[in-house]
């Protein structure tokens, strides 16, 4: 509850108290002064930055028993019921929860009344983009042809979403976020009126921390004091909020720049260890990197100087970087944070963008398992494989011309003798151009499997694109051809298509994906189109060729010879047949 008393507290009461938004006050109260007030008001910005507030302040002015005036006076009974939320005819209304039509055409038959309490009803609706487009119709109405007595304040952080006729109808005022120096000046003072000791820069990383939004540094504020013992301290600040110290991220950058890995790990370690969370320190790295950068590009530009406590030892840690070393690290970490919101070891992420970083960066990858790939490609295992693969090729090779030259004595010794007639199979040449043994994926071509993995192909595509789009550009030319046991064949009809997948960093993503679609360890192995096409029409067009041996005696009658029988032996009973003319 101490935050609520406290915001309470130091909640505007006056357009003085409305923190870096004198462009907005200046313009109200010239306004209440000359008594030109409009019927409507739209007020938009981010959070935080004092629309409602200023809504509030401007139903006192006009009500305010001494006024209308320039401030209200905060002491008549009009102005301390208004603060208090107790005036029938000061109405404040959260659209996100009263969004639909019938809260509106409540207010539009209301307003006809006139008010009884104050000298001017006033409607206050927060977050109004949330109204459904039936409840911008309803209250359109109302803005068009208002009665003298109501004043509509419309605040929003999403004005985009409202309707043009009701934007048109309103006077804008844009609220903007509020700058460090002006929070700082207004926690400074508030810690003075509270008695909070508190140290200088736990102050600025508090205003820094809200992002431009009062309240959020006052809810801050508020939190610090209720954990800190005696004076606030940064250490403090960075504990209920899960910060990182600015020097703890100096030895962090220092060692990345030193390529010192393990260093940087275990310091990692002790972030994780001391409650820190991944992506909390993978944000606020990405916030040092471009501070660090700011103070190289512009070194004396305001933005960078309200941002930073201590210029001098960002322009010391700044000058161990060149400004691309800096741009490409603030790209991988950008990269992994957008990785972490699908990852469940986010703090993997962290360390995989560290290692990257120690170890020379080449550019942000498009994705994890394509960067880890690519990394193992230039590692001495990935030689290794390619060798083992190579070797492998030539086994192949090697074994499918010992079949083939087997296979032709057999028929020529069954050609030289003068008998019976066979049905002899003649084998098929394999590949001269892959070195793959195509007969078992001609066969498995119609089977089961492969008509089951074509079916989900275009989700093994899908996923191969969301994984890294540029090997999906070479791998969608391909098609898939046959399925055999845990190998994929896929055909290309340009060679540089082919090429390019076979690559392993390539090659790794898309066996990961067809692992996930099909649900078993899979390999790919790839083939040129032309190559598949010929070895289908050489299957067809010689299976099984048939050769016709004729003997006969004396009297013309077929004879059986002995070795009929062992034809039948070598080649099979259903490959052999006796004619008889």
């Amino acid at each position: 509850m101490a935050h609520i008393a406290l915001y309470r507290t130091w909640r505007s009461q006056t357009f003085r108290d409305v923190v870096g938004q004198k462009h907005i006050t200046q313009t109200l109260q010239n306004s209440l002064r000359e008594n030109r007030l409009t019927h409507a008001y739209l007020f938009n910005g981010p959070r935080g930055t004092g629309k409602t507030s200023t809504a509030k302040i401007l139903a006192k002015a006009v009500n305010c028993l001494h006024g209308p005036a320039e401030e209200p006076c905060n002491a008549c009974s009009a102005c301390e019921r208004i603060t208090e939320g107790a005036v029938m005819d000061v109405v404040e209304i959260d659209a996100a929860s009263n969004r639909g039509v019938e809260e509106i055409r409540d207010i539009r038959d209301k307003v006809k009344y006139a008010p009884t309490e104050v000298r001017q009803k006033v409607y206050i609706i927060d977050e109004v983009h949330m109204l459904t487009t039936e409840a911008f119709n309803a209250l359109l109405k109302t803005l068009e042809e208002p009665p003298a007595h109501v004043m509509f304040i419309l605040a929003t952080t999403e004005p985009h979403k409202i309707p043009a006729t009701i934007i048109s109808r309103c006077q804008r005022f844009d609220f903007r976020r509020v700058s460090m120096d002006d929070q700082v000046m207004r926690l400074k003072y508030i810690c003075e009126q509270e008695q909070i000791a508190i140290n200088e820069e736990a102050l600025h990383y508090i205003a820094r921390l809200s992002d431009g939004g009062m309240r959020d540094a006052l809810s801050l504020l508020d939190q610090a004091t209720s954990f800190a013992t005696g004076e606030v301290q940064l250490a403090d600040i960075l504990s209920i909020t899960g910060g990182v110290a600015s020097d703890q991220f100096k030895k962090l950058v220092l060692f990345i720049k030193e390529k010192n890995l393990g260093a940087a790990l275990e310091l990692i370690d002790t972030f994780m260890q001391e409650g820190k969370s991944a992506d909390k320190c993978i944000e606020n790295l990405i916030n040092y990197f471009r501070d660090l950068l700011m103070v190289r590009m512009v070194p004396n530009s305001p933005v960078i100087t309200e941002r930073v406590f201590d210029m001098g030892e960002l322009r010391d840690i700044a000058s161990h970087f060149s400004a691309g070393e800096m741009m490409a690290m603030i790209e991988t970490l950008n990269h992994y944070q957008s990785e972490m919101k699908y990852s469940v070891q986010p703090q993997t992420l962290l360390e995989i963008s560290i290692m990257k970083m120690c170890g020379g960066h080449s550019g942000a990858e498009s994705g994890t398992s394509a960067g880890l790939a690519e990394v193992g490609s230039r590692a001495p295992q990935g030689d290794l494989l390619a060798q083992m693969t190579k070797k492998l090729q030539q086994l192949e090779d090697q074994v499918a011309g010992l079949v083939k030259s087997g296979v032709a004595g057999t028929s020529a010794d069954a050609q030289g003798k003068p008998a019976a007639s066979a049905k002899v199979p003649v084998a098929s040449a394999p590949s001269k151009k892959s070195g793959i043994k195509l007969d078992g994926y001609l066969k498995a071509a119609e089977g089961a499997e492969t008509k089951s993995a074509l079916m989900k192909w275009s989700q093994v595509l899908g996923d191969v694109k969301e994984k890294k789009i540029t090997v999906h550009a070479w791998f969608v030319n391909g098609d898939l051809v046959s399925m055999l046991d845990d190998v994929v064949l896929v055909a290309f009809k340009n060679d540089m298509h082919r090429n390019t997948t076979e690559k392993p960093e390539n090659k790794v993503i898309i066996e990961q994906v067809l692992a996930a679609v099909l649900g078993k360890p899979m390999r790919l192995l790839t083939i040129m189109r032309k190559e598949w096409d010929d070895a289908r029409n050489d299957a067809v067009s010689s299976a099984p060729e048939v050769m016709e041996l004729e003997t006969q005696d004396v009297n013309g009658a077929p004879v059986k010879e002995e070795w009929i029988s062992e034809a039948i032996q070598l080649f099979g009973e259903n490959l052999v047949t006796i004619k008889e003319d």
